[in-house]
């Protein structure tokens, strides 16, 4: 088999090895959020179906591609049916830049557990991403619902005004590295502890993390479906595995924005100690998304306007000043 051949095929195996991981990652999520939430609610979660509740997964799973696949009479019908599909190929997108692992052998081949090493890691994950904007943007002005127009509108202002926080965030380390490469900004960061990015861009790294938490709509930037104010926003019309869909985008976005953080500001891939490279990136990737969860538990909602104000008037200038000091340093 020629060269071209066995790129072509190792390829597809990483596309479909990453989306069936990350699809069932991203049901397994909703499992250990309900769990945690439990804990520190001093609740049980679920515990009825299978030992400890884990075949609720399978239950839920039932329940999805079972229900009835409802459309509102006045929905524009192409719009509502695509903006579901929007939010799962998005995500799963982003994540052909993200080099999960360090390269390992495999039947005398060299394995490197990335899909496309395009050289702008950091820009096509950014970029990708934020078409995910789309699907509830879409989605709200589709279905002929007030609380889905409303959630709409809360989309694009939290996610477009998150989105210029979070690129600003990371421009200071990239001034630093000068590579868009995920995989260069990894190796940059292969000293060992003392030489993680987080030292170097404490800010920015704080200024990233409350900006994903917006663009992920995790809590408590959740504005964008807030059930006590407009029902269930973008998705209000929506049922099924449709619905499911949404959140399939959005747990795999979690999961995306953990990897980011991990690489960037955690050293990556990079050994541990005596922790080697692959098992130490899971590990801070699920000590991530742990704490995604664990805000959820911890920290009310907030207002429209009080994210707005955190946006624009404290976080945006920290952003700038930072670059500016940064830019002073290195000059």
């Amino acid at each position: 088999m020629s060269s071209e051949a066995v790129f072509v095929v190792e390829t597809v195996i990483k596309v479909i090895v990453v989306i069936a991981v990350f699809a069932t990652l991203a049901g397994l999520a909703t499992y250990i959020e309900r769990k945690i939430l439990a804990f520190f609610q001093r609740r049980l979660g679920p515990t009825m179906v299978g030992p400890y509740g884990i075949l609720q997964l399978v239950a839920d799973m039932i329940k999805l591609f079972t229900k009835e696949d409802i459309i509102p009479q006045n929905a524009i019908k192409p719009v509502f049916l695509i903006a579901p599909l929007i939010a799962a190929i998005s995500a799963m997108t982003a994540l052909a830049a993200v080099p999960f692992l360090p390269e390992f052998e495999m039947f005398g081949h060299t394995i490197r557990p990335i899909i496309a090493d395009v050289g702008v890691g950091v820009l096509f994950v950014m970029g990708v991403a934020s078409l995910s904007m789309y699907a509830p943007l879409l989605a709200g002005m589709s279905s002929a619902n007030k609380w889905g127009l409303l959630g709409a509108a809360r989309a694009v202002v939290q996610l477009l005004s998150f989105e210029v926080v979070s690129g600003f965030a990371l421009l200071a380390p990239i001034m630093i590295i000068g590579s868009l490469s995920l995989i260069d900004i990894n190796n940059y960061q292969d000293a060992g502890i003392g030489g993680w990015m987080i030292w170097q861009q404490p800010l920015a790294f704080v200024l990233f993390v409350i900006s994903i938490f917006a663009e992920t709509n995790r809590t408590p930037f959740d504005l964008i479906e807030h059930e006590t104010e407009i029902v269930a926003g973008y998705g209000t019309e929506y049922s099924g595995m449709r619905w499911g869909m949404f959140f399939i985008g959005e747990y795999a976005n979690m999961f995306t924005a953990s990897f980011l953080v991990s690489l960037i500001f955690l050293g990556g891939f990079n050994p541990l100690w005596f922790i080697p490279g692959g098992l130490a990136i899971l590990l801070k990737v699920s000590l991530l998304v742990f704490f995604f969860m664990w805000v959820r538990a911890a920290w009310p909602h907030i207002r429209p306007d009080q994210l707005m104000w955190l946006c624009w008037k404290v976080l945006m200038p920290l952003a700038l000043l930072n670059i500016l000091i940064t830019g002073l340093v290195l000059l």
